[in-house]
């Protein structure tokens, strides 16, 4: 089954937490600490494969969780990294935050993208001795991976796109310039989901055509199914407007156009403007005084026209030609770029969970949200220093230690961050 959209919850593993050990051998009094470092959690990451077509494979797995981290051991052993998580998905697929619409990122252009990061293991308590706390006997947990859920859509790589009424032939005329195989038949809506051709003008030079169903009226508005593939319209650099030139449907053929169009200004008003070429098929089924008078009212707006018998090739070389040489002069296939995440003054925020509590004079912080805020931190600027000084005070962190009773020249521990508290 074809499927272009998809939601999925990725969670990446936790960070294994730091052992607390003590070296223990024989003759060797008072060992000291040699705790380990926990290992880091898996990371989750897009794969491109180019031999899958849809998004069908998430219709029924929604989940993914990448492994934790392994807990680090004694002897100055550490945890052993978490193996990351692979997710393969086609190439054209372009990921949203779903909570937030934000773009991720567009797997057009990439082979990998990590989506979402493991937690850093924890440190063991050989980190923590000091010429005066020479037994530590705390370490710290890992850090938590991240976790989002996203929207995956894909957006199909063609360079041209072909758009029109049904049954006005497309399916007949990508199966006659391409080694696509449609299925065809005189009925609408034949079509049921988006067909991709490869073109071929010689050993070195080809394109991409996309037959792009369910386009009818209403269509941008979500009516029949041109609203789930309007979508894959988006990327083609050129447009094929066929036409059924000999109106045996009971439809002008000039009303198609404009019908089409309008629906394509309604889902993006871009598309309307992408560059078109009409495309007259059936025109063995009407008379050379009508083809004549469309060719004259296209030739008024300035369209190419070209007047098609798809069934038997007729005309078809020269539209290929003339799309062929419309193309070079054309820009590469539109990939998206990634929106950088909002900022966020977590300055501001105090409803953020926290935990406290002092292992052998040591403060530990331990906060999930604290992870993005100490990445854009740098020790060595007064203005950042003071922002973090700033998200500790107005979460709450800073009245919480003082509760705690901790005294100037103390140890504040956050994660992988040290610092001595100064009031």
């Amino acid at each position: 089954m074809f499927a272009d959209i998809a939601t999925i919850f990725v969670k990446a593993g936790n960070g294994g937490d730091g052992a607390v050990t003590f070296h223990r051998e024989k003759y060797v009094a008072s060992g000291g600490p040699d705790g380990g470092d926990g290992g880091k959690g898996g990371d989750v990451i897009l794969e491109v494969d180019d031999n899958l077509s849809t998004l069908s494979d998430f219709r029924y797995k929604r989940k993914y969780f990448a492994e934790n981290g392994q807990k680090g051991s004694g002897g100055r052993c550490y945890g052993k990294w978490a193996p990351n998580l692979t997710i393969k998905v086609p190439r054209g697929t372009v990921v949203y935050d779903n909570a937030t619409n934000r773009l991720i990122v567009d797997m057009s252009d990439k082979d990998s993208f990590v989506l979402a990061k493991g937690g850093k293991g924890g440190f063991g308590n050989i980190h923590f001795a000091t010429s005066t706390r020479q037994t530590p006997r705390f370490a710290k947990a890992g850090a938590p991976g991240e976790e989002l859920e996203v929207r995956l859509e894909l957006k199909l790589l063609a360079d041209v796109g072909l758009i029109g009424f049904p049954n006005v032939g497309k399916s007949t005329l990508i199966s006659v310039v391409s080694q696509a195989k449609p299925k065809i038949a005189n009925y609408h809506f034949t079509t049921l989901t988006p067909v991709l051709g490869v073109v071929r003008m010689g050993e070195e030079s080809s394109f991409v055509m996309a037959d792009i169903p369910g386009l009818i009226e209403g269509a941008g508005e979500g009516i029949g199914l041109g609203h789930e593939f309007l979508r894959h319209v988006d990327r083609c650099r050129l447009l094929v407007h066929v036409i059924d030139a000999s109106g045996s449907e009971g439809r002008d053929p000039i009303e198609d156009f404009e019908k089409i169009n309008q629906e394509l200004a309604v889902f993006d008003e871009e598309l309307a403007k992408r560059p078109q070429i009409v495309a007259a098929n059936k025109c063995d089924l009407t008379d050379d005084e009508h083809v004549a008078e469309l060719k004259a009212y296209f030739d008024e707006k300035g369209i190419p026209f070209f007047a098609i018998m798809a069934p038997i090739s007729e005309g078809t070389g020269e539209l290929i030609n003339f799309v062929a040489e419309q193309l070079a002069k054309l820009p590469p296939i539109k990939v998206y770029e990634s929106e950088p995440e909002p900022e966020v003054d977590y300055s501001k925020k105090t409803d953020r969970d926290f935990s406290v509590r002092v292992e052998e004079g040591v403060y530990i912080v331990e906060a999930p949200w604290l992870i993005k805020v100490m990445e854009t931190i740098n020790p060595e600027e007064y203005d950042s220093l003071q922002y973090f000084e700033r998200v500790l005070r107005m979460s709450g962190i800073l009245a919480a230690l003082q509760k705690a009773g901790i005294q100037e020249g103390d140890t504040v521990s956050i994660y992988d961050v040290e610092f001595d508290y100064v009031p």
